[in-house]
């Protein structure tokens, strides 16, 4: 299909060349070498793309770009064509909306599947942009009107339609992966595919194959071809969480992959396109990763376009009785109970509990209240933390008790670690482990993660599966 291109570029030869490629490929092409000719342009014709430099004779390539964006009539599709040393500017490009940006000198080949892209997702922003249904009480999954709620919401929204990649921060429990889904939900992405892969859940020597793929043979165990999980969402979004528990290795061939929006998989030589909108999480402090060297300084600026912080649960005010109220309407009805709602001393307990397992904490504090308790009200008995009564109860295996708690373990588990094992399934085997080393370290979920080898998200996952069965 042919398309309209303009190309703002001062520099003649730059701008012969990408004319040269676009209009070998049926595409429309004008030129214009100031910011003054490109508004002129813009007056005149309604392009599908522009192809914008930021450094120009009469101002500032973001100014064009503000402008044109900000306006009322349909703003064609900006991708940003920069010099190395203009990076952060192409940044922020990125956050005023513009839908890629490319390093200069640009291949041919990425030049026209970037502007073919970049047209199809203007197509698909246009058709999107119509009002959504107001919900007072939650946005695309999230539930919860509080201030930093509000502001998290409008961030998403803001980013949504754009491909710049956003980085979520926040707490384990917070939402980080359900801050993805409604980033993806929310954009012209919406019908393609979203994927997730927990960077710290796979090790080390399969991750590059589930991220990129391998062919038949490439190693002992491919016996077949295997998209990796970036060529599955093409045309979506590809959700890494745990980016920080990515080994340095694997991050190089991560950023040649930003870089060049191709991926090539395990055991081959055939370099495939993708087009696919990254997001990224983790509960670590990223610039505290950076600065101990275990995360590369260009990944991370590559991956903080957006960031997005998630504010933990403790500092959302009344949410978290819109929250529980939510998991008791659903577990109410999983476990054939009629609800009507909490009791009292439960709505003002969760108020002032701090909730260091936040969202997750919350849930699983919840389903067992439905589980072992009667009657139409729900009680949450959140009477039961470390350095109290001295027992972890389920509650106190998801939160991050302090340094200074005194939580007593629970007698023998560790001492079965001994028994034999003729009698256990491996999963029962697993649990024993967890729970022995969770003991050791009196509780803190984080440290027995660190002792066992794995990040404390997989703990935390594992427990709530396990505690969802009702031990």
């Amino acid at each position: 299909m042919s398309l309209s291109v303009l190309i703002v570029e001062d520099s003649a030869s730059i701008a012969l060349g990408y004319a040269a490629q676009l209009q070998s490929a049926g595409h429309d092409v004008d030129v214009s070498e100031t910011l003054a000719e490109a508004h002129t342009a813009l007056k005149r014709t309604a392009f599908d793309v522009v192809l914008l430099d930021l450094q120009l004779p009469d101002g500032n390539g973001l100014e064009l770009l503000a402008d044109i964006s900000s306006g009322e009539n349909p703003a064609p599709a900006f991708i940003i064509v920069t010099a190395d040393g203009s990076l952060s500017r192409a940044i922020d490009a990125m956050r005023l909306g513009a839908y890629d940006f490319l390093v200069k000198p640009v291949a041919g080949e990425r030049l026209l599947t970037t502007v073919r892209n970049a047209a199809a997702r203007g197509r698909a922003v246009r058709k999107a942009e119509q009002p959504k249904r107001a919900d007072p009480n939650g946005y695309h999954g999230f539930i919860g009107n509080s201030p930093a709620m509000k502001e998290v919401y409008s961030a998403i929204d803001s980013v949504a339609n754009s491909k710049a990649t956003v980085f979520v921060t926040g707490e384990s429990g917070t939402g980080k992966e359900l801050a993805a889904e409604a980033i993806h939900a929310a954009g012209a992405r919406s019908n393609g595919p979203f994927v997730a892969i927990n960077c710290g859940a796979i090790p080390e020597s399969l991750l590059e194959s589930e991220l990129f793929g391998h062919v038949k043979g490439a190693f002992t165990g491919a016996i077949e071809n295997r998209i990796g999980a970036a060529k599955a969402a093409d045309g979506g979004t590809l959700f890494l969480d745990e980016i920080c528990e990515m080994e340095l290795k694997l991050q190089v061939k991560l950023l040649r992959f930003l870089q060049t929006a191709t991926v090539q998989r395990v055991g081959s030589s055939k370099v495939e396109p993708v087009d696919v909108r990254i997001v990224c999480a983790t509960n670590r402090d990223p610039a505290a990763e950076v600065a101990a060297g275990r995360f590369r300084e260009d990944l991370f600026y590559r991956l903080n376009v957006i960031p997005l912080h998630l504010p933990p649960l403790r500092e959302r005010g009344s949410d978290v009785q819109l929250i529980a109220e939510h998991f008791m309407m659903r577990f109410g009805k999983e476990e054939g109970r009629e609800l009507s709602g909490l009791t009292e001393n439960s709505r003002k307990a969760i108020l002032e509990h701090s909730w260091p397992g936040n969202v997750r904490e919350l849930q699983n504090t919840v389903r067992r209240a439905v589980v072992v308790g009667s009657g139409p009200l729900l009680d949450l008995d959140l009477r039961s933390h470390p350095g109290e009564t001295g027992q972890p109860t389920e509650q106190t295996r998801f939160s991050k008790p302090d340094d200074n708690s005194q939580a007593a373990p629970r007698p023998h588990i560790a001492e079965r670690l001994h028994e034999p094992w003729e009698d256990m399934t491996l999963e029962q085997i697993e649990r024993m482990a967890v729970h022995a080393a969770i003991e050791r370290c009196q509780g803190n979920v984080t440290k027995a993660a660190k002792a066992l080898d794995v990040s404390p998200s997989t703990l935390y996952r594992k427990l709530e599966k396990w505690h969802s069965k009702l031990d």
